[in-house]
């Protein structure tokens, strides 16, 4: 039996950070008397980013005394009240290695269940004026925990706490915390976690990617990470850094778009590639002297002798342009291994394959693999371009549909030509539009594969889910860089185009941001690699800044880096962890 301390509430409120405004909840006071506890939450209090804190599976915070007299300890600090680390409920006794995800407490009049361990976040650093104390709660094994409101009431402090239920499997919040974040887990225990039925969706899909990875069914290389992030649970690439491939075929696909064959210069066969995976390439034109790093989405038959990257020109694209007009059969190119994360999933599912302009890259990979297989999945193949002239591959796809049983294809041309032939090369006029995609009945159980522009991507992936497909199945491929996730962080609106930082150092390291087309110098005085990045508007994705949450892992193509703080678990073979990291020699970011 444990005792209720101190109810602490607190609504969201904006707050000065890094010269950068949050918006965050995570400030909590006591409060006397009786509260009422809601589903969503208590009286009073209210949380600043929903896609991190609150909903119904962590509705309310549990932190302990005990937690509490151990960081005054270790921390030297005297001034830890409750309420200190964002807790709603400060409480003697539920101890996090005691405590196990599923149990149920009564206190007053409420009834609780446990649903997981406080997520790792930025803000309890901000809160307590400690930066790294996310890493600190984890790796101290003292995270608190969520719990989920069973049946709403008033609670007060002083209260008792009465343990009702007993979750099944037994597994404690420390050993629940230890198997997502830290190393040394095993199978098993990933097991018991996906036999608790009240443990939150989102811990329940890591602890399925863990799985995977520990069944063989995730990538080959990927680490105990793989249930943090998409990057963590990529295939390890085929080399380290960049290596020589030579051009051995050059073909026009359509008006506007190359395709390039690479392959070995010795002729030895090449690492297969995931459908889907892109390369990076880095291009050093006569007289500039400055090197263009770029990616390129590969095309071909994934296992081919040669990899095929197709390029668009671009209006303004010096790396484009170069690789039109100045690339030749026999030239030499400076490439990275196969890389990236959207990647076709083996299953039994419907896939549906959709693509506008020089987007249908990838997906043409996918649907190599597929026809290679001879595969018994119903697959849709969907297409857009402006007419014949700017639809590459437009025969390639028909043959490989050809050796689907269960094919369907539509093709879409915002703008035929007189020479263009309805029911031969294109189905219907007109754009791909969310319209059309809601006519087109997709089985709600597929999983989606888009690429193409930015905004056809985000218009499709809405209709997609309102034709009833489940956001978790659409997966999607941007050219450049990538969306970011600041949590908390208020966006006034678009940011500058990313761009040299200020007092960039001469003498510096190369940093170069591939996806983003930029390269700079690193000095001392930009921290950490995600800082440099902040500093050039680069997009980033990061959570905890402190090496636990491995939101900000990506590939890291070429170099080294050191570490300061060391992760709490290292990142994925050829990968970085870009907030705890500074460049020990010249590097090439995946982003």
């Amino acid at each position: 039996m444990g005792r209720l301390v101190s109810v602490n509430v607190g609504m969201p409120a904006d707050v000065p950070w890094r010269g950068r405004t949050v918006h965050t909840g995570v400030y909590k006071e006591p409060v006397s008397g009786p509260r009422m506890v809601r589903r969503l939450n208590i009286e009073g209090d209210g949380q600043g980013d929903l896609g991190g804190h609150g909903g119904e599976e962590r509705a309310v915070l549990v932190y302990q005394v005990d937690s509490y007299r151990f960081w005054r300890r270790e921390l030297g600090r005297d001034d830890l009240a409750a309420g200190g680390f964002g807790e709603n409920l400060t409480v003697e006794g539920l101890s996090d290695d005691q405590v196990c995800v599923g149990d149920r407490y009564r206190i007053g009049e409420a009834l609780f269940e446990v649903t997981q361990p406080r997520v790792t976040c930025y803000r309890v650093g901000l809160r307590v004026g400690e930066p790294a104390m996310a890493a600190l709660l984890v790796a101290h094994r003292r995270p608190g925990f969520y719990m989920r409101v069973l049946r709403e009431g008033e609670i007060a402090a002083g209260q008792e706490i009465v343990k009702v239920a007993s979750g099944p499997e037994r597994m404690t919040i420390e050993e629940i915390d230890g198997v997502l974040y830290l190393p040394g887990h095993t199978p098993e225990q990933v097991e018991r976690a996906l036999r608790i039925p009240a443990l939150s969706p989102g811990w329940k899909g890591s602890m399925r990617a863990l799985l995977e990875a520990a069944d063989g069914e995730g990538p080959e290389g990927s680490t105990g990470a793989a249930g943090l992030s998409e990057a963590a649970a990529s295939p390890a690439p085929g080399w380290p850094g960049f290596r020589p491939l030579t051009v051995t075929a050059v073909r026009a696909e359509s008006r506007t778009v190359r395709s390039l064959y690479l392959s070995a210069p010795d002729g030895a066969g090449l690492p297969a590639a995931a459908p889907g995976q892109f390369l990076t390439v880095r291009l050093t034109p006569e007289g500039t002297g400055v090197p263009l790093i770029r990616s390129y989405s590969l095309s071909g038959e994934p296992g081919a002798e040669a990899y095929r990257i197709s390029v668009k020109r671009e209006p303004h694209g010096s790396a484009s342009a170069h690789l039109h007009d100045k690339v030749r059969v026999g030239d030499t190119i400076d490439v990275a291994a196969p890389r990236g994360s959207f990647r076709l999933v083996p299953g039994s599912t419907p896939v549906v394959l959709m693509s506008a302009g020089v987007g249908v890259t990838p997906v043409l990979a996918m649907l190599h693999a597929l026809a290679r297989e001879q595969s018994q999945r119903p697959v849709w193949w969907l297409h857009g371009a402006h007419d014949s002239t700017e639809h590459p591959f437009a025969a390639e796809a028909r043959r490989l549909l050809q050796g689907i049983p269960d094919a369907h294809a539509k093709v879409f041309y915002s703008e035929p030509s007189g020479a263009d032939r309805a029911g031969k090369d294109y189905d219907e006029a007109g754009r791909l539009s969310a319209e059309r995609i809601r006519g087109l009945a997709l089985p709600e159980s597929a999983d989606v594969y888009i690429c193409g522009p930015v905004a056809f991507m985000s218009e499709a992936s809405k209709a997609l889910g309102e034709a009833g497909i489940d956001p978790s199945s659409v997966h999607t491929e941007t050219f450049g860089s990538g969306a970011a996730l600041t949590p908390g962080v208020t966006q006034p609106g678009a940011g500058p185009a990313p761009h040299q930082p200020e007092g960039m150092p001469q003498d510096g390291t190369p940093v170069s941001f591939a996806r983003s087309g930029l390269s700079v110098r690193w000095g001392k005085d930009h921290g950490s690699l995600l800082e440099l990045a902040e500093a050039c508007d680069v997009p980033v994705r990061w959570s905890c800044r402190t090496g636990v949450c491995h939101t900000c892992e990506l590939g890291l193509l070429a170099g080294a880096v050191a570490y300061e703080p060391e992760p709490v678990e290292s990142p994925a073979q050829g990968n970085v962890l870009i907030c705890c990291s500074t460049p020990s020699e010249p590097v090439v970011l995946d982003l």
